[in-house]
């Protein structure tokens, strides 16, 4: 598995893979104020935990830099950035600790507040690529110890996009994937389409299709079916917030997968960076979700799908609770809480 960049900065802008092209076109987008890059994160142009913890920071590195251009004062500039880009998206907590860390480094000027930001997005990656080793070694633990298999025929189910669109270059729940298939574990992937904006279908098969991973595209509807059909050997999945007590908050339709993969007696692992884990909220009950337009559901590729008038709800987010949570990787260590493990007891 090779890295694949999708967004960095270039010392006048901040460069990211439009993700609302994909798979159709691949355009790669220069955002050169908070502004744009607002309205790239709520457009989902840029999307995925980590890559908004790293778009947040470069975003108060862009307002740093701008401001000191101008001459203008950089603590307001670097205040009000903060402002815009934390409203973006309350769910994942990336993008607010990603925001919090070039904030502090702007007291020392631009060059630092680039500095720290620019150690955020490399740190991402270091990150992620642990994540994908170790939740690989977690497969291999259960395809050796509950399967009786040693090689490639593990049937993995993923849910969203986790991989390097939504990580920077390797993925959490996609890197796990792809580190386990360079290990001869996987013999298939099912990707989620992920309703309503298709996240699965149009970004995870696209990066499987990079990597050379067997795969299939189903509807959301049919995975719970599968999984207690026996049609798949594990879940794997990424996390947008995780609470103290190891409830997970990701893409909607997620919890529907763990539920399955509990009555069918099969691991629901989630891969995420420890930043992901908000010790702070202390369970699913206190996380934020997202509400998106209504449009989204009514209406596919610009064509009503409803009634005239019809009302919607669209939640971007759904919580799963921790004892449907077999595994939680971080790049750090394994938690367990079904089991009954807390991510803030759990020893690092």
């Amino acid at each position: 598995m090779t890295a694949f960049p999708t967004i960095a900065w270039d010392g006048d802008a901040i460069v990211i893979v439009d993700q609302t092209r994909l798979p159709a076109e691949e355009v790669v987008l220069r955002v050169h104020t908070v502004e744009e890059l607002a309205e790239a994160i709520m457009s989902l142009r840029v999307r995925g935990a980590p890559a908004l913890g790293v778009a947040g920071s470069l975003g108060i590195a862009l307002a740093a830099t701008v401001a000191e251009r101008a001459g203008s004062d950089i603590t307001a500039a670097v205040e009000r950035a903060a402002t815009v880009l934390v409203a973006t998206r309350p769910t994942a907590v990336n993008l607010a600790k990603g925001i919090a860390v070039a904030v502090a480094a702007s007291a020392g000027g631009a060059a630092a507040t680039v500095a720290a930001a620019v150690e955020v997005l490399e740190d991402t990656d270091r990150v992620t690529r642990a994540i994908g080793q170790r939740g690989a070694s977690l497969l291999a633990s259960f395809q050796q110890e509950r399967l009786g298999r040693t090689t490639g025929e593990l049937r993995l189910l993923t849910h969203c996009n986790a991989g390097a669109l939504a990580c920077v270059g390797w993925g959490t729940a996609l890197g796990v994937v792809g580190a386990a298939f360079d290990r001869g574990l996987v013999a298939e992937v099912l990707t989620c389409e992920t309703r309503p904006l298709l996240q699965g279908a149009r970004l995870t098969a696209w990066e499987l299709a990079r990597m050379e991973i067997p795969y299939r595209v189903l509807v959301d509807g049919a995975a719970a079916g599968l999984i207690l059909g026996g049609d798949v050997d594990a879940v794997v999945v990424g996390a947008d917030r995780i609470a103290a007590n190891g409830d997970v908050a990701n893409k909607v339709g997620t919890v529907a997968h763990a539920l399955a993969a509990a009555r069918a007696g099969i691991p629901f692992i989630v891969a995420a960076p420890e930043d992901t884990i908000d010790v702070t909220t202390p369970s699913g009950r206190q996380i934020v979700i997202e509400e998106r337009a209504a449009s989204e559901v009514l209406s596919f590729a610009g064509h009503p799908t409803a009634p005239p008038g019809s009302a919607a709800r669209n939640p971007a987010f759904d919580v799963t609770p921790a004892d449907l949570v077999t595994a939680i990787v971080t790049e750090r260590r394994t938690i367990h809480p079904a089991a009954g493990e807390r991510p803030d007891q759990t020893p690092g």
